[in-house]
């Protein structure tokens, strides 16, 4: 037993030292290379072992959930910023549902700095230069093990690089740790880099297994020697892949691939034990978000028997209060006149009235008729429980998920004047979500709007929302506030004034200015 609690200490303290590592990508970490005796693990003692490759290629999947959940930066991107929720008392997000994101409030300024995100590319770039000498060192590491973990290095690089284009458009292009030392670089095209992420992807697909420690033929041993429940919903597969590469063909309005990679998704997705998700488990505390399972297509999970949970950086903290919590009131909140025009199809499992405007069903919300309507479809307290009195979260962050890349490819479908294709999967995932004679209240008239408004419906609370109004607007373009802020810029977020004054090649996004 003391060997063991060595050994995970020892696991612990090198995945802490890339994670100290990557997080001085902005200010060089050249000076701390050269004293060893400051390290938690030095360098030289770091790629020897199988162990230091797990370490390694964890330590990437951890910042990448820190980068996405720090200051709950994946929800306030994703779903504030779209101005739908209200925020009671929260100064700071008031200022980003009104789009005043130069205003001087810590959370908005540190959301302005992408510091996290290339913590992720250092630490991937160390990994990529690294993990030969394991191979070299370590017989028990395997040429498959290497090839898996490279592939998925390459694939979260190069979603790092993805979502960042997402928030600030041209970004600095960095794809070597130059051994520690970081140069300032300008910012570079977004186009090149969604190009290069795509191939990317691309190339990790090919080496991605579609199941972990279960025979694969891209990985058929027990990876780390752990069981498939061990890595199910908690690494990226060939699925995972495929459903990110949608997202960015989406993103460039390249509608063949994203009907290319949707297909792939639809035609293999129960080799990696990926399913739909009935309404009942969506919105159950112990249900779809609780922990991990495969159905969590690519997220980042909390484990409540590893004692893995916060009481920040889940969306319950924005979202959650009384009854559903002692909180007295909601950081923010969807007033009562939205949820009746977004949740307006009869029948509907996730919300409904009836004719007295009483709430029929209500997994997504609680406490209608109150002050402050609670959106309460996420909501995994502790292990999954229902006591009010605690405020620790342990839910899963999702980036996406097989409902998702359903309603991707009726959307691609549509663009692509596939009007049969798109209404069929539109009625895919709102046949699970309506009783059958509510499918006829759809306006089909209107077939990309009635998307949208599925994704909506189905993915509120998932930090999508303001990354489909863009695409929405593309397509349609007949909002021109909306067509405005495009046109200029105004969809990405300003560049942090530190990282300004830290490097003289930045230029501010030009809305900005």
């Amino acid at each position: 037993m003391k060997a063991s609690n060595q050994n995970r200490s020892t696991k612990m303290k090198k995945i802490l030292y890339v994670f100290l590592c990557s997080l001085v990508v902005l200010t060089g970490c050249n000076k701390a290379l050269e004293t060893d005796s400051t390290r938690v693990v030095g360098e030289k003692n770091m790629w020897n072992t199988v162990e230091d490759a797990r370490a390694g290629i964890l330590g990437v999947y951890a910042l990448t959930r820190a980068a996405l959940s720090d200051n709950n930066g994946h929800w306030i991107y994703g779903d504030v910023r779209a101005a739908e929720f209200t925020s009671p008392k929260r100064q700071d997000l008031k200022a980003v549902i009104s789009n005043n994101l130069n205003a001087s409030y810590p959370v908005v300024e540190s959301l302005s700095d992408w510091t996290r995100f290339y913590a992720i590319v250092n630490a991937a770039n160390v990994f990529l230069e690294n993990i030969a000498h394991v191979k070299a060192n370590d017989k028990r590491y395997t040429d498959n093990t290497m090839t898996v973990d490279i592939a998925q290095a390459r694939f979260l690089r190069a979603f790092a690089y993805f979502y960042m284009v997402r928030l600030w458009g041209d970004v600095p292009f960095i794809t070597s740790s130059n051994e520690g030392v970081f140069e300032n670089k300008p910012r570079e095209s977004q186009a090149k880099i969604l190009a290069w992420a795509e191939q990317e992807m691309l190339k990790a697909a090919t080496d991605l297994p579609f199941v972990y420690s279960g025979g694969d033929v891209q990985q058929p041993t027990d990876y780390y020697n752990e069981t498939s429940g061990r890595w199910g919903g908690a690494l990226a597969t060939k699925n995972t892949a495929y459903a990110v590469l949608a997202h960015v063909a989406a993103w460039t309005a390249n509608y063949t691939s994203v009907a290319t990679y949707t297909k792939f998704v639809m035609d293999n997705y129960s080799k990696s034990g990926i399913g739909f998700t009935s309404t009942n488990d969506l919105t159950n505390s112990n249900g779809f978000f609780y922990n991990k399972n495969t159905r969590q297509m690519f997220g980042f999970n909390s484990d409540w028997g590893h004692v893995d949970g916060s009481s920040t950086g889940h969306i319950e903290e924005l979202t959650l209060a009384e009854p559903v919590t002692t909180k007295t009131v909601p950081d923010i909140y969807l007033p009562k006149d939205s949820i009746l025009k977004y949740f307006n199809l009869p029948n509907d499992d996730r919300f409904t009235i009836d004719t007295l405007g009483q709430a029929v069903s209500e997994r997504y919300f609680t406490n209608f008729n109150g002050k402050y309507p609670i959106f309460s479809k996420i909501k995994v307290i502790q292990g999954g429980g229902t006591d009010p009195n605690f405020r620790y979260f342990t839910s899963a962050l999702i980036f996406t998920r097989l409902e998702d890349v359903v309603l991707l490819r009726a959307e691609a479908l549509a663009v692509l004047g596939d009007r049969i294709g798109a209404t069929d999967a539109l009625i895919q995932i709102l046949a699970r979500r309506v009783k059958a004679e509510s499918v006829i209240y759809i306006n089909y008239d209107d077939l990309i709007k009635a998307i949208f408004e599925e994704r909506h419906r189905e993915l509120l609370g998932e930090g999508q929302r303001w990354f489909d109004l863009i695409r929405y607007n593309k397509i349609k373009q007949n909002d021109p506030k909306f067509m405005n802020l495009i046109n200029s810029g105004g969809i990405y977020w300003p560049i942090s004034r530190k990282l300004i004054s830290q490097n003289n090649l930045l230029t501010q996004n030009p809305y900005w200015r």
